[in-house]
């Protein structure tokens, strides 16, 4: 049996509820954390309030009238960035921002990048690379395994000269010349 809570213990908490916890209703947040193996919650919080300021966006867009040349030149900008991103198709219409989710922007983060080119077996592994700082995105290394990947950069996405992992790959497939590891 419980006791019953002092006059002080009640007031403090009035305003908590023990049977409908908060931290119960985010189950699709926590399992696109696992897939996507984002460690800071707060990630995911950024996408989703990008999501959702698309989202509102693309509705202002919607309620200007159709034949207006500012509605169609901001609704072209805003697909052809979406686009460059990676986060939709080319054939996307505006109705399909209103479909947009947190997914499609970890589907562009570096780690899952990585996995879509089989530079790493699992998201966790190629996170654990790229913190190592066996890869870079252009001329850079990159160490953030949050960084996102826009489609123009999705081809530039290499290991490290240095990296031990190159080196491990060229060898496996007999590309392996000492020169270039120089």
């Amino acid at each position: 049996m419980v006791r019953k809570l002092k006059y002080h213990e009640q007031k403090l908490l009035k305003k908590v509820d023990f049977l409908n916890w908060k931290q119960d209703a985010n189950l699709r947040e926590i399992k696109v954390m696992r897939r996507y193996h984002i460690q800071d919650r707060e990630d995911y919080h950024k996408y989703n309030k990008l999501c959702g300021s698309l989202r509102s966006f693309a509705h202002r867009i919607t309620l200007l009238p159709a034949q207006d040349p500012f509605r169609a030149r901001m609704e072209s900008q805003l697909l052809n960035k979406l686009y460059d991103m990676g986060v939709l198709n080319s054939s996307a219409k505006l109705s399909d921002v209103d479909k947009l989710t947190v997914a499609a922007f970890c589907r562009r983060r570096l780690a899952v990048v990585m996995c879509m080119s089989k530079m790493a077996e699992t998201v966790s592994a190629a996170a654990k690379f790229i913190e190592q700082g066996h890869v870079r995105v252009g001329p850079d290394t990159i160490t953030d395994p949050a960084y996102l990947v826009t489609r123009r950069m999705e081809d530039f996405v290499t290991w490290v000269d240095t990296s031990k992992l190159k080196r491990i790959v060229m060898s496996y497939n007999d590309e392996l010349d000492d020169f270039d590891l120089l």
